[in-house]
């Protein structure tokens, strides 16, 4: 059963009617990005997702969350899905242009990796429906009767952002969980756990590992950190 991670509920100021998640390595304004999401709800690269908004003027809502694995489907409680995939340096910073950085180089539990996605929006048309009445009913932009009733439109338009690494047997890189003490053999080679930890596949400071590994049938011991060094995916 799939199990969540992490969940972040913010507001956003859209710049350009959009939004963009990204690795904090990566400048979304350099050349090369992903085209603008105009007429679709996302637009992608390797390290970037934009998402598309019907606002500029008002905030809109933002559930951010991180999984284990796939989450269950929820469609059926929004408007509009898509689906992707992201290369993140296990943080991620969602960017508002000239309104700022809404959250810059948030923790993933994941680590390093592709990472899955679904977006999910809601409310996008009523929105933009209600704003532009609005212009109608007050001539005055500025004045007082516009701006309460533009606030109670405020978070209205929402979206949804779930990502997750897939696991390490399905897609042969990624997360490895063990689960406490025992013995755990890996591509021929016996590892010798000594504590829960996760072991990822990354720069070597960021993971936590067990002091050596044994081959069953010669009986050699390596240290862990120098076969993993000189070793890709695990493999000896």
């Amino acid at each position: 059963m799939s199990r969540r991670l992490l969940q972040l509920v913010i507001p956003v100021t859209p710049e350009r009617r959009m939004f963009r998640i990204h690795d904090p390595s990566v400048d979304p304004d350099a050349p090369g990005g992903p085209l603008p999401p105009v007429g679709a709800l996302i637009s992608t690269n390797r390290e970037q997702l934009w998402v598309g908004s019907l606002q500029e003027d008002i905030d809109v809502r933002l559930v951010l969350e991180e999984w284990d694995e796939a989450p269950p489907p929820c469609g059926d409680a929004w408007d509009e899905e898509a689906k992707s995939a992201i290369y993140l340096r296990g943080q991620l910073s969602i960017s508002m242009g000239l309104a700022g950085t809404a959250v810059r180089g948030l923790r993933l539990a994941g680590g390093v990796g592709d990472y899955s996605v679904r977006v999910y929006a809601g409310n996008r048309d009523q929105v933009t429906r209600r704003y532009a009445q609005l212009f109608d009913r007050h001539r005055n932009p500025l004045s007082d009767e516009f701006q309460q009733e533009k606030k109670t439109l405020e978070g209205l338009e929402r979206y949804l952002v779930q990502l997750w690494r897939e696991s390490l047997a399905a897609t042969g890189s990624g997360r490895l969980l063990l689960p406490g003490r025992g013995v755990l053999v890996i591509a021929g080679w016996t590892v010798l756990t000594g504590w829960p930890t996760a072991m990822r596949c990354g720069p070597p400071p960021d993971w936590c590992l067990p002091a050596s590994c044994r081959c069953p049938r010669s009986g050699a011991t390596r240290a862990w950190r120098a076969w993993l060094m000189t070793s890709r995916w695990w493999s000896p």
